[in-house]
């Protein structure tokens, strides 16, 4: 790779999970009757009437995680269990009350925190809880994210039993001093045993989480790392880039300096000898930090231009409602999104008032929503056009003098009407979207929001 475009292209930029991306959503025109009026748009009208995926975040970890910035609350206390998931229960009850039919779930996530922080008790109670108010579509997919060292047989076994069968396991790194700097210790037998436990109990996908970029990390490190998780051949393997976000408040990022971060060209450096190293083992890249077998579905969504992306990552699942359950939880309707508060006893509070404990939110403009499609077709394809009428609007010559610099640099062709992403712009991948983010270009930060695009 040319070392000089990523200096050039090392900027601080959005992950696009969404758009807008949440520090630009436009808080003063947001009512919750109207982020209700566009969930009820969505379930009647979208491209998936009456099917809807659940993102269920269960916040709850003993310990901190120094690279983590997930929204989490540390405690050994298990008795916090029950009386979350009743919560999240009666937030379901709430927007089920809502729609005009009993929905069928086409997607369930469990994401944290640490979901097998919860007993499978309790994960088998909050599972039967939901299907109180819901049907199961004919095809469906269920995911779960495990901790190695916590998640046991009996763990899988309940979840299998629910209909369960992926499961991603959280590794980071093998290295001892990066997983002592990071307060994430577990060893490769541990996830060895977790990933045997779960392809033995039937799930037929198996994820592994690894992130490059970690403080202290050396390109020895990731090649050691890519090595054991070759041996384990993960069904999907996400290779994230660390995002160092230290002005978010409560995320944890602490216990190392910022001169202990590879950065810049040493921090792309070791994603292209991973991915190297993958791809010569029979992996596909796909997206943006992402790789799966050919013939993984994820890969297949990707051959056949059906990869989606949302606030779950990369997924084959599409519906027009995705409703998001729990603490600062992420709801997406399409046409409008909706965050929940951050603070369990704030979140606990409201829904014992029969309130839905949501915090902010957005609701799309006309130019929004055609931004949206041509930023998930990027992060998807690799490709969009303006050709047709309805993916046309205003401030298409803005976006078009923005990429004017992707286009000398070789990182996309461009016609009259559309560009492609050249093999050598997909690590620019983000930075290229930005040329679209018209919210981003007309307000530029005068703060640091994002972490850095490579």
């Amino acid at each position: 790779m040319n070392d000089s475009l990523i200096g050039k292209y090392d900027v601080a930029g959005p992950r696009y999970t969404s758009y807008p991306t949440v520090p630009y959503w436009d808080l003063g025109s947001f009512s919750s009757e109207g982020w209700i009026r566009t969930v009820k748009r969505a379930f009647s009208h979208g491209d998936s009437p009456k099917e809807i995926s659940l993102y269920i975040h269960l916040p709850f970890c003993e310990s901190l995680c120094t690279f983590c910035a997930c929204h989490k609350r540390i405690t050994k206390r298990h008795e916090v269990e029950e009386p979350y998931i009743r919560s999240v229960l009666q937030e379901w009850k709430l927007y089920a009350r809502t729609l005009s039919h009993v929905p069928r779930i086409r997607e369930i996530h469990l994401g944290g925190g640490t979901p097998t922080f919860f007993t499978p008790e309790h994960l088998k109670m909050l599972i039967d809880g939901i299907f109180k108010y819901a049907e199961r579509t004919e095809t469906f997919e269920f995911s779960f994210e495990g901790h190695p060292n916590n998640t046991t047989t009996r763990h899988l076994e309940t979840l299998y039993d629910l209909g369960f069968r992926r499961v991603s396991f959280g590794i980071q790194d093998y290295a001892p001093h990066v997983q002592r700097a990071i307060h994430r210790v577990q060893p490769f037998e541990n996830v060895r045993e977790v990933t045997e436990a779960a392809r033995g109990t039937g799930y037929t996908s198996v994820s592994h989480d690894l992130v490059f970029g970690l403080p202290f990390q050396t390109q020895d490190d990731v090649s050691d790392t890519i090595a054991k998780t070759i041996l384990l051949k993960p069904d999907r393997i996400a290779l994230y880039s660390y995002a160092h976000v230290p002005w978010m408040g409560g995320n944890g990022q602490r216990g190392f300096r910022e001169e202990d971060l590879p950065t810049g060209k040493a921090k792309r450096k070791l994603y292209e000898a991973a991915r190297k190293r993958l791809e010569e083992a029979g992996y596909t890249e796909i997206g943006m930090d992402h790789f799966a077998w050919p013939s993984d579905p994820l890969s297949e969504a990707m051959d056949n231009g059906r990869l989606h992306r949302n606030f779950m990552g990369y997924t084959t699942t599409a519906t027009s409602l995705m409703i998001g359950l729990g603490v600062s939880a992420i709801s997406d309707s399409w046409y409008g999104f909706a965050q929940n508060v951050k603070s369990v006893e704030e979140y606990t509070g409201l829904l014992q008032n029969d309130i839905l404990p949501i915090h902010r939110g957005h609701i799309l403009d006309t130019e929004d929503l055609v931004i949206r499609r041509h930023i998930l077709n990027l992060m998807c394809g690799f490709h969009t056009s303006w050709k047709n009428p309805d993916m046309q609007f205003d401030g298409i010559s803005e976006v078009l003098k923005k990429l004017e610099e992707p286009l000398q640099d070789g990182l996309i062709h461009r016609t009259d009407q559309a560009i492609t992403v050249t093999p050598e712009g997909r690590p620019f991948i983000r930075n290229i979207c930005m040329a679209f983010d018209l919210r981003l270009q007309r307000n530029k930060p005068e703060t640091r929001l994002f972490s850095s695009t490579v």
